[in-house]
């Protein structure tokens, strides 16, 4: 696949803007609402490589003690031994693995997501958004995705029984990314 030459344009060292960035995830609540929520304490770095997108990599770790759904006792409960056991397991990660252009402005970037002691590869197919030189003179690149993972998986498995037969804990989660990333010169 041959990329456009403002792609190839995009070619080199980027940092996530973590205040330009969400990461965020959607959880099922009672088998009945979502929660949403969002980690706010990350860092990131990509290369990327727009004249050849497989050759593109990332590196993301996110400080599981920053969940925040915007109720601080639920939050408290996240990071126990019950959820994320942030004393012990302090950081998520994710390094990829390999990129796959899918088209001029979607990729699939496939890596090794780490929650606790458990590492599983996951797929996370991204939409490139754009590029933009801010008022302060740096290039920026936007990217969207979302996967959905099974807690489960990654040894998050408490819950509680809901009085009319479900779970009070959904077994999916749904990953969230809105990237903006600044280059380096």
């Amino acid at each position: 696949m041959t990329t456009s030459p403002a792609l190839a344009e995009l070619t080199g060292d980027y940092v996530l803007d973590p205040a330009h960035t969400r990461i965020g995830f959607i959880a099922r609540h009672a088998m009945v609402t979502k929660v949403r929520g969002a980690f706010h304490q990350f860092e990131g770095t990509a290369h990327l490589d727009g004249a050849d997108p497989a050759r593109s990599t990332a590196q993301l770790v996110i400080k599981a003690e920053s969940i925040d759904t915007g109720v601080e006792q639920r939050d408290q409960h996240l990071r126990t031994n019950d959820f994320l056991d942030v004393p012990s397991f302090p950081d998520i990660t994710f390094r990829t693995t390999s990129v796959e252009p899918r088209s001029d402005t979607e990729y699939r970037v496939t890596g090794d997501l780490t929650i606790k002691d458990t590492t599983r590869p996951i797929s996370i197919d991204f939409e490139y958004t754009g590029t933009a030189v801010d008022p302060f003179g740096n290039r920026r690149v936007g990217l969207e995705g979302s996967v959905s993972i099974s807690r489960k998986e990654y040894g998050v498995t408490w819950n509680a029984a809901l009085e009319g037969g479900g779970v009070l804990v959904g077994d999916k989660i749904v990953l969230e990314f809105d990237i903006s990333a600044i280059k380096q010169d």
